[in-house]
């Protein structure tokens, strides 16, 4: 069993001992205006999901009758656990969450319905600002992650992919939770980390480190971050299911369509602590990777990319049935 299995098995033990492990197709509550209320677990707070926040600030799930109220998970165990719960009605994870719950054969096992972004949506940062390249992580340590998780995994793909074998020529410490890694990195832990944005350019314009590389750059196109939600919930609710990816597309038509200080402009409610010149930047930064989907259909093919990440790290041996994992109607029917 990986690692995410032991985790997600662990606690749910515990839940089940205690009695409290709630039925995951509860689903969101209606008010007396017609309106359904979802709790939405996002994996982090980022400007990687930009899509998602201008839909929410544009009035996109307001408009298809929903309110959505955001959780941030701190990691794709945390959201998974989330939505096996009843805590959350849908998750915003990478699909890695999904493909190790549905071959471990949980009853009722999330299936993915639109994808957000499609590669690494992490900048290598580092502490001095050298002439970068992968050979220089050498001998030396990476902040990268929990293990198993899709950014680690991308990470120690790329580095292979360079030349740079994990844990023979450099240390990739996985031992810092995901919302810890800037704060290890900045306090001294490390010689690299990886981080998402805007925390990357933060720690850079406070002179803690330096923004390297795009690791999204470097990896190519994977279904890096997706949407989800208990098989059951998903088939008791398809109208909400529908209306919420509906949503999700016209945010990441807008962000196509807009300019990067535009739609910066959109994200300031969203990150009220971060100057919309930086939001600017990160917008830009994001848009030059390819970072975000412009549809929610996720492809075959990049699914079964992640797949051989998966396997590279040895978090993988089996794969699973693209149709049992993936429900591509409800983004087909967004962009129709």
């Amino acid at each position: 069993m990986n690692h995410f299995g032991k985790r997600l098995l662990a606690f749910s033990l515990a839940l089940g001992m205690t009695g409290v492990l709630a039925a995951c197709g509860g689903g969101g509550t209606v008010d007396d205006g017609g309106t359904v209320k979802l709790r939405l677990s996002e994996v982090t707070h980022s400007v990687f999901y930009a899509p998602q926040y201008v839909a929410l600030e544009k009035g996109f799930f307001a408009e298809e009758g929903l309110e959505v109220e955001l959780i941030n998970g701190g990691g794709a165990d945390k959201v998974m656990v989330s939505v096996l719960t009843g805590e959350a009605e849908i998750g915003l994870a990478g699909p890695e969450a999904c493909i190790y719950t549905l071959l471990e054969g949980r009853e009722d096992a999330p299936r993915i319905f639109a994808q957000l972004t499609n590669c690494d949506g992490s900048f290598l940062v580092g502490r001095t600002d050298e002439d970068f390249s992968w050979e220089n992580l050498r001998g030396k340590t990476i902040i990268g992650g929990r293990k198993g998780g899709v950014p680690e995994m991308t990470l120690e793909y790329t580095m292979k992919k360079n030349g740079v074998i994990p844990h023979v020529d450099a240390t990739v410490d996985t031992s810092v939770q995901f919302n810890m890694m800037a704060g290890a990195f900045t306090a001294g832990t490390g010689d690299y980390v990886a981080l998402f944005e805007p925390t990357a350019t933060e720690v850079e314009l406070a002179g803690q480190g330096y923004i390297l590389c795009a690791i999204g750059e470097e990896s190519g196109e994977i279904p890096y971050t997706a949407y989800f939600a208990a098989g059951s919930y998903m088939d008791e609710n398809p109208d909400v299911i529908q209306r919420f990816t509906n949503a999700v597309y016209r945010g990441q038509q807008w962000v196509a369509e807009h300019s990067d200080a535009e739609v910066a402009q959109a994200l300031v409610s969203a990150f009220p602590d971060t100057d919309v010149d930086v939001l600017t930047t990160v917008v830009g930064r994001y848009r030059g990777i390819g970072a975000w989907n412009t549809v929610p259909v996720m492809k075959q093919e990049a699914l079964e990319r992640l797949e051989t990440v998966m396997e590279m790290a040895g978090e993988l041996d089996q794969r699973v049935d693209f149709t049992e994992l993936v429900d591509n109607s409800f983004a087909e029917n967004a962009c129709d």
